[in-house]
């Protein structure tokens, strides 16, 4: 015979129960969740891209099928004459969610220094993005990826770039697209510089997407590589892991990958890194394959601490 509860016990055991069991979803949630999600930049296939052995149509179904990668990060050269054609997108978005990929973000090259001298050119500059801002916004993506390139003195380049980037963002915000700065050669490859520039924009669709390598600051210089990555993360909304080439072990000769997300992650970054192989002594796949691995390793490994 079963015990009968008194009212007041049973309404307390009762309310406990389903605390808990509300509660344990988001547990299991929690601890499943990895410390941050892994993407493939388009540019890591360029080479196959420019040759034509890959269609910029079927990089989302390259990324799955081939290398187990949900995410995408397009570059706008591969399909640079189609910002406008509403066709196109609508069919490069369907691919990709028939596959349940995403799509991230669009780096753009190509359309003018938003940091040039000249106003007229910054404007035009400015201009020129605006429709990869609708395109990313078509698409369904997060951000364009652009550049601060820039000319005069060091402070010039600051108002400079600050100022079309300000330009461009006010046009993004209203799209809900963000405009995000890569660290890309020039002063931008100084941390210390475009993190000066983003603070002047003052807007937060305005971020960085620091990038592992290139802070090739020209004539032979070479700015830190975790010092400038330090000094981005705090605006980041993006991070690309650039890989070149690899020891017996797996790890990247040129940046140690533990250190580095080591400090994306003391950041508050859990968002998408995306691989972005530009080697040559292997191939593009084998440097996709290897780079990912290496980013599973270090997240199991950091996950442990």
């Amino acid at each position: 015979m079963s015990q009968i509860l008194p009212r007041r016990e049973f309404l307390t055991q009762s309310a406990l129960l389903a605390a808990a069991a509300a509660f344990a979803p988001a547990v299991f949630a929690a601890e499943e969740k990895p410390l941050f999600e892994i993407s493939l930049a388009e540019w890591s296939l360029h080479k196959a891209l420019f040759a034509k052995k890959i269609d910029n149509l079927d990089f989302a179904k390259v990324a799955k099928e081939e290398y187990g990668i949900h995410a995408v990060e397009f570059v706008n050269q591969f399909f640079k004459d189609k910002a406008k054609d509403t066709k196109y997108l609508d069919e490069l978005k369907k691919r990709a969610g028939d596959l349940g990929v995403k799509l991230l973000l669009i780096m753009c090259d190509g359309e003018g220094n938003l940091g040039d001298a000249s106003l007229a050119k910054r404007n035009q500059a400015v201009e020129n993005h605006f429709k990869w801002v609708e395109a990313a916004k078509h698409l369904g993506c997060h951000s364009i990826r652009v550049n601060a390139a820039s000319a005069g003195s060091y402070e010039d380049q600051v108002h400079r770039a600050a100022d079309g980037l300000r330009a461009l963002t006010e046009f993004a915000d209203p799209h809900g697209i963000n405009v995000i700065v890569e660290n890309h050669g020039g002063l931008s490859s100084n941390g210390e510089w475009l993190s000066t520039v983003i603070k002047k924009v003052n807007h937060p669709r305005c971020g960085t997407l620091p990038d592992f390598g290139n802070f090739n600051l020209g004539d032979g210089k070479q700015y830190d590589r975790y010092k400038g990555v330090t000094e981005l993360m705090p605006f980041a909304k993006a991070v690309s892991a650039k890989s070149h080439d690899f020891n017996d072990a797996g790890d990247e000769i040129h940046t140690d990958y533990k250190k580095m997300m080591k400090i994306v992650l003391d950041a508050g970054y859990h968002g998408y890194v995306g691989i972005e192989y530009e080697g040559g002594k292997i191939g593009e796949s084998e440097g996709i394959i290897a780079t990912k691995k290496l980013l599973e390793r270090v997240r199991t490994e950091l996950a442990k601490k």
